[in-house]
């Protein structure tokens, strides 16, 4: 209980630091404390018009991308995803950088532009602070699991003043159970969590919505459509996210450190063309809501959000996805509710309330978490007059995409990476066991200004296919292949050196597990990866295929052949 209150208060805390960073860098890079309603206003600190929105992702991903890359890669994407995999296969452990890089990335990618949600950096900032709370005081597994639960539910209720909706997404979407003794310490934490942030804030919800009014039980068969409609949006918002993200990563074969900026480029022109893009949104969320648009601005507006989200993840951002999809489901639901209104006057009498009702049927889709996505809206309007038209839209909406697709917004990210945390735990082997168990001798590396001749000679004689490039500092620059070789041989430069041949290597760490190896190894072309410490600081060993099978098979034997 004491933990629980201890990584609630913390969650709280980050929560507010992390909104202030938002801000603060938001002011630095635009001038204005929320551009999305400036318009095409210019930057007023630097004199210049509208078109500083296109250097403003560029600059942010020169920052973050390097920050990321370097020391803690998991802080890329969404976070949520990196949660569930830490709670389901790594017993809850979680680096403790984590909620520093993410933190600071996360605020410069949404400060600089990037059209995603806070809500998704600060489960993980939150959780991350939990799982480093219980590993400092080597808490049992079960205890650091919860305590990372709290950390998720603690961030998600003090940034939205929802501490019962903090709550079910911890149990529905992270422990993904509803045990009693979860449930009492996850309200514990988030209670807590939300009188930090309402200490800072105040206790008016962070969102100005529009009152509900519902008068006919008939009017339900139309929010039972806005569910259909929903569920395909939501389906569409995930299918453009991954689908995307598979062609971005075969057109770039630069280094990931550098990906954020280039593609900054396009979401900067993005940004010049539809400024409400610019970060998390809501100010333009609540205009919808009010009835301040257009039908066609408002599906405009839903397509630019499904672009400008994917974007930012396509080119490597950071930040989250719960904003975007109560986004699109307002645009979405505000203009149905104007159709709805121009067709039934009688029946469907607020526009506005089909707004309120969309952002929780799409959310719902998309993460296939209902009870969430009811309660988030029940706690931003404080209306119980909504929660029937509520609870028929969301339930229709996860009931289409579940039949469409077992997998969610945030399972697809894991499974891509072939990690089905639906599977139990104990069904997965590879998961338990490290990379340290599997590790091999480093082979003597190649020095930064070995000349082609040398290595040549080097790939001869050891009949190598992949050998590391470490400075003399220690620092691993990469690795250089027998391909690379091959290709620097056959090529009108023969003089090249190990510096101009390496190529950057997926990153693995003796405590990671063999089921994230085996990914990282597979989305290698070399034989052999270079491993570095916890730290991810000092290369000590290698890891082959080879060895890796080993290590499992050694396991195998031990449990009597049962995989």
């Amino acid at each position: 209980m004491v933990l629980a209150l201890l990584t609630g208060a913390g969650a709280g805390a980050g929560a507010v630091a992390f909104r202030y960073m938002i801000e603060g860098f938001t002011l630095l890079f635009t001038g204005h404390g929320d551009y999305s309603l400036a318009g095409h206003a210019g930057n007023p600190w630097l004199g210049v018009g509208s078109w500083f929105v296109i250097g403003a992702p560029v600059v942010g991903g020169l920052i973050y991308g390097p920050l990321v890359s370097r020391f803690a890669p998991e802080a890329r994407g969404h976070g949520v995803p990196e949660v569930m995999y830490a709670v389901n296969r790594l017993g809850g452990r979680m680096r403790p950088q984590v909620p520093i890089v993410k933190s600071l990335a996360s605020a410069l990618c949404i400060g600089s532009g990037g059209s995603v949600g806070r809500e998704g950096p600060i489960v993980q900032i939150g959780s991350a602070l939990g799982s480093v709370t219980g590993q400092l005081l080597r808490v049992s597994e079960s205890q650091l699991r919860l305590l990372v639960a709290c950390g998720a539910a603690g961030g998600i209720a003090a940034t939205f003043n929802a501490p019962i909706a903090g709550v079910f997404f911890a149990l529905e979407l992270i422990l993904r159970n509803f045990e009693t003794r979860s449930f009492g310490l996850v309200v514990l934490s988030s209670v807590t969590a939300d009188a930090v942030g309402r200490a800072a804030f105040g206790s008016h919800p962070f969102l100005t919505l529009p009152g509900f009014s519902f008068s006919s039980p008939l009017e339900l068969v139309l929010y039972a459509g806005l569910g259909v409609l929903a569920s395909g949006v939501g389906l569409g918002f995930v299918r453009v996210l991954y689908s995307g993200e598979d062609v971005a990563d075969r057109l770039w074969h630069g280094p990931e450190w550098l990906r954020p900026a280039v593609g900054g480029v396009l979401l900067g022109l993005l940004l010049l063309a539809v400024p409400q893009m610019y970060g998390v949104g809501y100010p333009v969320l609540e205009h919808a809501v009010a009835g301040h648009y257009v039908i066609a601005v408002l599906l405009g507006l839903l397509a630019a959000k499904v672009l400008a989200t994917s974007l930012t993840m396509w080119i490597g951002g950071s930040g989250g996805v719960f904003a975007p999809s109560l986004f699109m489901g307002a645009m979405l639901g505000s203009a149905y509710g104007a159709i709805a209104h121009d067709a039934l006057p009688h029946l469907a009498h607020n526009a506005g309330a089909y707004g309120l009702v969309g952002m929780g049927a799409v959310f719902a889709a998309a993460a296939r978490a209902p009870i969430t996505a009811v309660l988030i809206i029940f706690e931003l309007t404080g209306d119980y007059r909504v929660i029937l038209p509520l609870m028929i839209a969301v339930i229709v909406a996860t009931a289409l995409a579940n039949a469409a697709t077992r997998d969610t917004i945030y399972t697809l990210k894991l499974r891509r990476r072939g990690i089905d945390i639906d599977t139990p735990a104990e069904a997965g082997l590879m998961a338990r066991i490290t990379v340290a168990e599997a590790l091999d001798e480093l082979p003597a590396p190649l020095a930064p200004d070995q000349p082609l001749r040398e290595i040549i000679d080097r790939f001869a004689a050891d009949r190598a296919s992949a050998l590391p490039v470490i400075d003399k500092d220690g620092t691993l620059l990469g690795v250089v292949s027998a391909g690379d070789v091959e290709q620097a041989a056959a090529g009108s430069t023969p003089t090249r050196t190990a510096r101009a041949l390496v190529h950057e290597t997926p990153e693995l760490r003796v405590d990671q597990s063999l089921e994230e190896a085996v990914w990282r190894l597979g989305a290698s072309d070399d034989e052999g990866l270079p491993v570095l410490d916890e730290k991810g600081e000092h290369v000590v060993g290698w890891l082959t295929h080879r060895r890796l099978l080993d290590a499992y098979r050694k396991h195998l034997t031990e449990r009597g052949g049962d995989p």
